[in-house]
């Protein structure tokens, strides 16, 4: 919890603001958000989370993957009513800035899952090759986002900033591990998550 609160925290802290207006800092904020839920999401599906048993685990999973959707679509329309023509320059992959990328790549990575995981049923998607789909996804989302925030200078402080990304690679990084060990030698825990 303090990994994700004490980077927004400090960007709440940050003079900048006085220079954004109320929809910006909004943007900026759920941008926030949404990297703490990336943060979140592999824990959980790791069973890292105490208190939460595996089937709670991949419920909250999909609670919080709607949650990320949501702070994205504030995030990225927020930064759209500031700044029309940034946007679709970043949307078309045409910006300047080397942020925009990594961030806007990260967001259709995002896109594609959810849609995925709504329609998984009515398409059939076995948990073999949801995983197979998924997986890749989630790295390209991880990935995607950290650079895009570590590249971004604006409100956010530098080390609580870099802590929070670490962790994000790291937990997922773990989970990858992890899910690939109880592959090979299944427990009832691994099973229990591997099955999602």
């Amino acid at each position: 919890m303090a990994a994700i609160c004490v980077p927004i925290a400090a960007a709440a802290a940050s003079p900048l603001l006085a220079w954004r207006g109320p929809v910006y800092i909004l943007a900026g904020f759920a941008g926030m958000i949404a990297l703490g839920l990336v943060l979140v999401q592999p824990l959980l599906i790791g069973g890292y989370l105490p208190g939460l048993s595996a089937y709670r685990g991949r419920r909250a999973h999909h609670w919080i993957g709607g949650a990320l959707v949501v702070a994205l679509v504030v995030h990225v329309g927020g930064l759209w009513i500031t700044s029309p023509p940034d946007m679709i320059d970043a949307l078309s992959f045409s910006s300047p800035t080397p942020f925009s990328p990594w961030g806007v790549t990260a967001m259709w990575a995002i896109f594609a899952v959810a849609i995925l995981a709504a329609l998984r049923r009515r398409l059939g998607l076995r948990a073999r090759t949801w995983r197979v789909v998924h997986m890749p996804l989630a790295v390209v989302i991880v990935a995607g986002s950290v650079v895009h925030c570590m590249l971004v200078e604006g409100t956010m402080e530098t080390v609580s900033k870099a802590a929070l990304c670490a962790l994000v690679l790291g937990a997922t990084i773990k989970v990858m591990a992890d899910l690939r060990v109880w592959r090979k030698r299944p427990t009832s825990r691994g099973e229990s998550i591997v099955r999602q």
